[in-house]
């Protein structure tokens, strides 16, 4: 079983190697679209082609959702991104905040995050800043966000209730987060649970949909909500990279299902932050 830092390094070199490619190869793997699949086009990503905002050069194709469209983002409104990429999410959140708003990515790979920078300049976007950071220790203060999204990240990070626990010290009181994510029904055979590639696919690091909106709740958050949710069918030719034909069978009989839900939750407005360590 590898460690946490183990697993954060080898996402670091996997998502490295990903910010160097171009979206079309990046749809060979698991979290891209075409998966190097004859058997579907589409495993994760949703169609972005028609969101204010997109721009085509900044989507890796690495989602599993569109966050932003429940995220109900205001003009004005301060906004972060966690495991930000190429800046795609960023980049539409910034046209619904406006020129009065605040886009903060964050993505721990430094060649995303140059990638993005070169994005932003590129469009000449002054108030959309890309950090360098851990988004189990975010580099940002307490009580900053009005809104924070993600896209099929929190699936890849070990201590995800630390995640959680830094989403509500970020967040302003009454603000809210809008996130996509992977999440499971029943349990992956042992092989697919231990494949690195997997992992990095989005979806051997996937926990229990009960125990992830358990997290949340327990957290402190109110008003939690499974805004969309949608089952992801994994071809057969992916899965016979770890599993043999009677062990595809056995897990398309099981009834385990992974599924990519995009969940809204709000800080309680009365959660007023008294200083620094209060929050954690």
């Amino acid at each position: 079983m590898q460690t946490a830092e183990q697993i954060k390094n080898m996402i670091r070199e996997k998502y490295s190697a990903i910010a160097l490619q171009g979206k079309e190869a990046n749809e060979a793997s698991c979290c891209g679209s075409g998966c190097a699949s004859t058997e579907v086009y589409n495993i994760m990503t949703d169609d972005y082609s028609r969101v204010e905002g997109y721009h085509p050069d900044a989507d890796l194709g690495l989602g599993c959702g569109l966050p932003t469209q429940f995220a109900q983002i205001k003009k004005g409104d301060t906004v972060i991104d966690l495991g930000s990429g190429a800046g795609n999410d960023c980049f539409i959140a910034r046209l619904e905040a406006g020129e009065t708003g605040r886009v903060i990515g964050i993505d721990f790979t430094p060649a995303m995050i140059d990638k993005a920078r070169a994005h932003a300049d590129k469009l000449g976007y002054n108030n959309v800043e890309f950090r360098q950071g851990d988004i189990e220790k975010m580099p940002v203060t307490s009580a900053i966000a009005d809104v924070i999204v993600s896209n099929c990240v929190l699936n890849l990070v070990p201590d995800k209730s630390g995640v959680i626990r830094e989403i509500f010290r970020v967040l302003k009181p009454g603000g809210h987060f809008c996130i996509s994510d992977i999440v499971l029904a029943g349990e992956l055979p042992v092989q697919i649970q231990q494949a690195a590639e997997m992992y990095a696919g989005c979806v051997s690091g996937a926990i229990q949909k009960q125990d992830y909106l358990g997290l949340i709740e327990t957290t402190g958050f109110v008003n939690v909500s499974v805004q969309k949710e949608k089952p992801i069918h994994i071809p057969d030719d992916i899965l016979g990279q770890y599993l043999n034909a009677e062990e595809i069978a056995g897990f398309r009989q099981s009834g385990t299902g992974i599924f990519s839900v995009t969940v809204y939750g709000e800080k309680p407005k009365d959660m007023a932050c008294c200083g620094p360590d209060c929050c954690q």
